[in-house]
This record gives C-alpha cells, structure tokens and sequence, in this order.
C-alpha cells in the first residue's frame, strides 16, 4: 500500500509540476538586521524564546504618533498592547502623556502602584465585582493613587450603571464614570441618545456616588468594511457624525456639565491617522502602532515600522524531512517542495507569530503542531544551524507579549536591558 501511494503521489507531482505548480524556493540566508541580531543574541542573548522590543524602531514610531495627533488632542497608551512597566515608562516619557488605558483586572492595581500619577481609563467594562475586587486590594496597599480622581469605570449600559452605583453606595466611594457609545463597531455601548439622557440623570441624581467623566466610542470598524460596501472617508465621517450626536445631548439636554473638563475618548491605532485631520475627540488612543505587530500592515499604519520579534534558538537540525508513518515519501516531499529540503526543531511554538527570518521557513502542517519543539521547515538557502536563531514577527502583542517572562531591549543592534512583564516582577 505504501508503494502504491507512493507511485500515485509521484504521478500526480509529474502532472503537477507540468502546470507549474511545484512550489519555488523561497529560502534565503539573513538579512544584514537579523545577521546583526543572530550574532549579538548568540553572544549575549537569553538562550530561550524571546520577545525583543528594538527602542530605535520605537522611537520612531513614537515620532510618528506624535506627529499625527494635533496639539489640542491628548494622548493615552493602550497599555494591554505593551504589558510592561518600563516599556509604558518609557513610552509616557518620550510621548509626554500620563494617561493609560487599561483592560485587564490585575493591570489596575499594578499601574496604581506603579505609576501613582497617572489617569486611568478602562478600555471595557468590568464585571461590578471586579470593581469591588479591585477596592478592597487598594485599601490594602500603601499608595497615592486615587481613584476617584484619578481613575474612570468604562460602563456600556443603565443596567451596569444601577450596579456600579449600588457598589459605590455600599461602600461609601464615587466612581468616575465614562459611557461607552456605539459609534459603529456594534460591540457594546449605548445606541441611541435617549439611552445617553438616562444614564446622564442618574449619574447626575447620585453626586455622592457617581461622576460623569465623559464618552469613549472606538472606530476600528472604520478601516476594516470592505471597499464595495462603504468607503473608508465615509464610514469615519458616519462615526463622527454618531459620536458628534452624543455630545449634543450633553450640550442641550445638560448644561451644568462643563465638556472642556470631559474625556471624549475615540480612535485606536488602526484609525489614529484619520482623527489628524478634524475630530470631535479630545483624546485619542493607540499602543499596537508603537511595536507594529504583523495585523496592523494596514494602509493607515504604512507610517511605522516593526518594532517587536520573537527570537529563539535552533535545537536541531537535519537534512531533508522526515515525518512519522510517512517516512517513504519523505525523499518525494522535500523534492517537490524545495523549502522543505531541511528539518529544524526550534525552542517553543506555535506563537501567534509568523516566520520573519531566514526568510523560507515554514512550519510542518503534516507534522503537527507543538508549544515545546515546534518542526520548522526551510530549503538550502535558508544558511540556518544549530545554535543559530529564528525570528518571528508577532502578530500581535497584547497576547503574545504576556507570553514571555520578560522583554529583551535592544539599542542600535545590542542588548541593552530585559524588562519585566506586567504582573511578573
């Protein structure tokens, strides 16, 4: 039977060859960036997997953030995207700004602590006992944080907001409270006005206990409807013209509400760029964009540059391919596809990453999948030993980065520091 399947498979390979469809080789040695990287972490790396953050590439991207947010708009760091202290002490240093967003529970306190001066506002809404989770951890700890200036309770509905007020009766606290509105991503938040007048009078009814902090409508949506359906101008213009309604009922309906002191909270690093031009927003929010994991090469983003990788070791390594129960058609594989003409077992797995460099490799599907010693493929060309690295580009951080115990830090190609994940030191 093995013969057999192996005479059919060479048949259809001829056919497939004829018509072209043999796969070319796509392997090729370093570039002189990940030569420059290969040789500084088999020096000095950490020898397992990594996450590395390049400061030249961030700063640059800080640059162009910068640039693209007007003066009279603030800026506030999308903290679940760069999940490190020093990384987001960095980050407010150069980009000026102590404002955070934060969605993640244990982050809270963590920031609290960490960075007593900062502004706080949460990017989704939290279960209300999270909320009372999150007072009863701050009572316990000595800090000069205060939340009830200094931190917003993002809520999406009334029915939040009766909960929300009930734990801030029972505890004798005020929360500042910020409403989420729909502004078009349909992923939570109120609607319609009336929903916004509701909400408003009994914010306003309960001054001990609750305090309006202003609106956070988020546009992602924006850049993501397909061409045919909508247009990218169109569709930001449509979410504007919703957020613009929303801060009309403030202006009509609530004049003892001053909206210079409000947070009118929009955007995301996706549609950052288009907020450049005229905006209702008073603030915007981005922290994807400063590392540029692989889901944001987007035409918005074409600005900035990869900043973040996963580099790690090469375990093994062994010509052609062999996988288990197949192992006769394995001089037949790595004919046929030429980038899989050597086998490497790398440290780890199956990150949400793709293979950056060598160029030409690729994960083994008839193989399987492991977080331990994951098969990588590659042709010749790809010059890689053991001992060697494989860098990878995320794509994305918020998940990826929570993943490793630490950041590895470079400097113009060196390692310059390893910077703690948040809630691991």
């Amino acid at each position: 039977m093995k013969r057999r399947h192996f005479i059919v498979s060479a048949s259809a390979v001829g056919v497939a060859t004829a018509l072209g469809l043999r796969p070319s080789d796509n392997g090729a040695p370093y570039n002189a960036y990940f030569s420059a990287l290969n040789k500084e972490f088999s020096r000095h790396g950490p020898h397992r997997p990594a996450i590395i953050v390049d400061l030249d590439r961030l700063d640059q991207n800080i640059n162009t953030l910068i640039s693209l947010i007007r003066p009279s708009v603030g800026y506030r760091i999308v903290a679940k995207s760069l999940p490190s202290p020093s990384l987001l002490r960095y980050i407010m240093d150069t980009a000026k700004t102590h404002k955070l967003m934060l969605f993640h529970l244990p982050f809270i306190q963590h920031v609290a602590q960490e960075f007593p001066h900062s502004d706080i506002l949460l990017g989704k809404p939290m279960p209300v006992a999270a909320v009372e989770q999150f007072y009863i951890q701050h009572t316990q700890v000595t800090s000069t944080f205060k939340p009830a200036i200094q931190l917003q309770w993002l809520v999406d509905n009334t029915e939040r907001l009766q909960q929300y007020l009930s734990l801030a009766q029972q505890r004798q606290i005020t929360l500042r409270i910020n409403i989420e509105i729909d502004v078009g991503l349909h992923r939570g938040g109120i609607q319609k006005p009336d929903q916004l007048k509701q909400m408003l009078a009994l914010t306003l009814a309960h001054p001990q206990h609750l305090t309006f902090s202003g609106l956070m409508g988020y546009d992602p949506h924006v850049v993501k409807i397909p061409s045919i359906l909508d247009s990218e101008a169109d569709a930001f213009r449509q979410s504007q013209a919703i957020y613009q309604r929303f801060i009309d009922v403030i202006v009509n309906d609530f004049p003892q509400i001053d909206l210079s002191s409000l947070c009118l909270n929009g955007a995301g690093s996706p549609t950052v760029a288009l907020h450049q031009q005229g905006s209702v927003v008073n603030e915007v929010s981005a922290g994807s964009c400063l590392v540029k994991p692989s889901d944001f090469d987007i035409p918005s983003l074409e600005g900035f540059v990869p900043a973040s990788y996963i580099a790690t070791p090469v375990l093994k390594q062994s010509p052609g391919i062999r996988v288990p129960s197949v192992e006769s058609l394995s001089p037949l594989l790595s004919w046929w596809d030429i980038n899989q003409q050597q086998t490497f077992f790398i440290y780890g797995g199956e990150w949400m990453a793709h293979y950056e460099s060598p160029a030409g490799l690729q994960k083994n599907t008839l193989y399987g999948k492991s977080t331990n010693q994951q098969m990588v493929n590659g042709s010749n060309a790809v010059s890689l030993h053991v001992d060697d690295h494989v860098f990878l580009r995320p794509t994305q951080s918020e998940a990826v980065f929570l993943q490793f115990g630490d950041i590895v830090t470079l400097r113009q190609g060196s390692i310059q520091d390893h910077w703690s994940i948040l809630g691991n030191d």
